[in-house]
């Protein structure tokens, strides 16, 4: 075995994937962390897989920048998703990105999150009701889907019969983050934020015409700025609605997907949560580390560092392995075993540092709400077809899992 895990991480290709990686990318998460954990691939670029060597990337960001522009230039060219992933939040080094965090923190607030609850269990358990109707489901399209696309909608308050295009806009743009894209998918994605830019011109226009409560709806907040006049650019306040959307989508829509899936992967942590529903919170923390939602970051070096013994020279493009560094053995005891009471669970599903990701207690609320409900509701549920999953390596979720509810 030892033989073949070394093999496995010296043909590592971030570029070349296998059929094998994308349903599984684990064991070759474990043979790169135990063999080159620090691993040069052929196009010059590093793959991270170890715990503390994420750590040091996400916390040091002088070091280890998150500005996009020189990475994506030659991928995108000059495009709209050039355009849209340069000026987003996640992809950008403060002081732009400490701005812009600063704007959508505030709307984020615990007491603002807190008030979305009782709509959100209204939602989740809506939807229960139509499940229950059927008998026969599709976990992700009339489940795990509907609901964070919902609660983004109503975080910028747009109007019920116009959310119809969002998800599919969102899936067109992340898509294009893949570590190799097809000529397809470029165009796919740059159409879905041409269509996206040109819808949320008309919803900002109506919304300075008719402002809502800053406190609770977070594109008025966007729009008026900071009572010390610090405002955003009409492109940034645009691409950043956009980035609202998408992040907040597909990981946790991922979060709900994989935590169902792998409870009935692992019945008796299932058994467990059931009987002990208090345990939501330790289960959803889990559920992130053991299949994160995102399984990969980038940086790129301004300057020379070392990690684990290996120089990398400044200009160079890092990708974090985060679903790699979430299973390290010299963080996790038993890292391929799930445990829904894991306790200390300081996993990488959010990053850490200055690039903590803005929504994660509003992620964590939705994950937990979904999660306990639906158990509650359906605690024989079962798989009635083969999962789907996405075909992605940077996002890990399913695309579809056929269930029944007894």
């Amino acid at each position: 075995m030892n033989g073949n895990a070394r093999e496995l991480a010296a043909s590592f290709d971030l570029e070349k994937l296998t059929p094998e990686f994308y349903a599984n990318p684990y064991p070759t998460y474990r043979a790169l962390r135990d063999n080159e954990p620090v691993k040069r691939l052929p196009n010059g670029c590093y793959f991270l897989t170890r715990y503390d060597d994420l750590v040091t990337a996400y916390k040091n960001t002088k070091a280890f920048s998150s500005d996009k522009k020189k990475e994506f230039a030659p991928k995108y060219g000059s495009s709209l998703l050039y355009e849209h992933h340069t000026t987003s939040l996640v992809f950008n080094d403060p002081p732009a990105h400490t701005r812009v965090r600063r704007l959508i923190m505030g709307a984020l607030s615990p007491r603002a999150i807190a008030e979305m609850e009782p709509a959100l269990i209204a939602l989740v358990d809506r939807l229960l009701d139509a499940i229950a109707a059927k008998g026969d489901f599709e976990l992700i399209g009339d489940f795990a889907s509907a609901i964070p696309v919902e609660v983004i909608g109503n975080l910028l308050d747009v109007p019920h019969e116009e959310r119809g295009p969002l998800r599919d806009w969102s899936l067109a743009i992340l898509g294009a983050l893949e570590p190799v894209i097809s000529p397809e998918v470029f165009a796919r994605g740059n159409k879905a934020v041409a269509d996206f830019l040109v819808y949320l011109e008309t919803l900002v226009a109506r919304r300075r015409a008719k402002p809502g409560n800053p406190e609770r709806d977070v594109l008025t907040r966007l729009i008026q700025g900071e009572p010390n006049g610090e405002r955003l650019s009409e492109k940034e306040l645009l691409q950043n609605c956009i980035f609202l959307l998408n992040a907040g989508h597909e990981t946790t829509t991922n979060l709900i997907g994989n935590g169902l899936v792998a409870l009935l992967n692992h019945p008796a942590q299932k058994q467990r949560l059931i009987e002990s529903p208090e345990l939501i919170k330790t289960a959803i923390e889990e559920m992130l580390r053991y299949e994160s939602s995102n399984q990969l970051g980038n940086r790129m070096t301004t300057e020379r560092v070392e990690l684990g013994g290996v120089t990398i020279e400044a200009g160079t493009s890092i990708t974090l392995g985060i679903g790699a560094a979430n299973r390290d053995p010299a963080q996790f005891p038993d890292p391929e075993t799930f445990d829904i009471a894991r306790s200390p669970n300081r996993h990488l599903a959010f990053a850490t540092g200055a690039h903590q990701c803005a929504g994660m207690a509003l992620a964590r609320l939705e994950g937990a709400i979904a999660i306990s409900r639906f158990l509650a509701r359906f605690p024989n549920y079962a798989l009635s077809g083969e999962p789907v999953r996405g075909g992605r390596v940077r996002f890990r979720g399913f695309l579809s899992v056929p269930c029944v509810t007894a």
